[in-house]
């Protein structure tokens, strides 16, 4: 996994350095396609509501078309980018104002979800909110407690134990979710549900 976010760290630096130095335009929407699943998780951490957290979303892709230049080393870009949907977040929460448009900045494709990462944000939604971000940080967007606690400005110890309990509380969580769907089995959907193994290995799974 963590080669994975190395070698798409890598990419996203490049594409940074396509769009500071030609000004292009389509490195740039393959930018915040590449980013589009991180932004919406760590904005609904904040913002249940689809409407807001896509309004936060917009406000912070202008903000990262108009602010690119001033990115110090694009290998830092993915920290950067979140630092700033988080940013947006708190703003949104304190002024509940509406985003800005997003008329200046190159158009973006229509963004679908799959159902892998909706059921994550079904789930999500339930637990606690001081717990939602960390999750995110940490499980979805593979960065260090060191590194949540500077995004988030909070002790590290504080940003792990809150990780230790929003772990638990969300494999809790799906547990409940799969006892309220719960039906009969015959025998061979138990045999199947065994192989693939119980709740909270599959907890891990949507979370790793």
């Amino acid at each position: 996994m963590k080669q994975d976010q190395r070698k798409k760290q890598k990419n996203l630096a490049g594409l940074v350095k396509k769009v500071r130095r030609y000004g292009d335009a389509d490195a740039f929407v393959e930018l915040m396609e590449l980013c589009r699943e991180s932004m919406i998780k760590v904005a609904k951490s904040y913002l249940p509501n689809e409407e807001d957290a896509a309004d936060a979303v917009q406000d912070a892709i202008l903000t990262c078309y108009e602010k690119l230049d001033t990115l110090k080393n694009p290998e830092y870009f993915r920290t950067w980018l979140i630092r700033i949907v988080i940013n947006k977040c708190k703003d949104f929460l304190k002024t509940n104002r509406p985003a800005v448009s997003l008329e200046d900045a190159p158009e973006l494709h229509a963004w679908d979800y799959t159902q892998e990462h909706l059921e994550f944000m079904e789930l999500l939604q339930s637990m606690d909110e001081k717990y939602r971000t960390i999750l995110v940080l940490y499980y979805s967007e593979g960065f260090r407690t060191s590194e949540i606690a500077d995004l988030l400005e909070l002790n590290e110890n504080t940003v792990r134990t809150r990780l230790a309990r929003a772990r638990a509380q969300f494999a809790r969580q799906y547990q409940e979710e799969e006892e309220l769907n719960a039906r009969p089995e015959t025998a061979q959907e138990q045999g199947r549900k065994w192989k693939g193994g119980d709740a909270r290995e599959k907890t891990a799974g949507f979370l790793l």
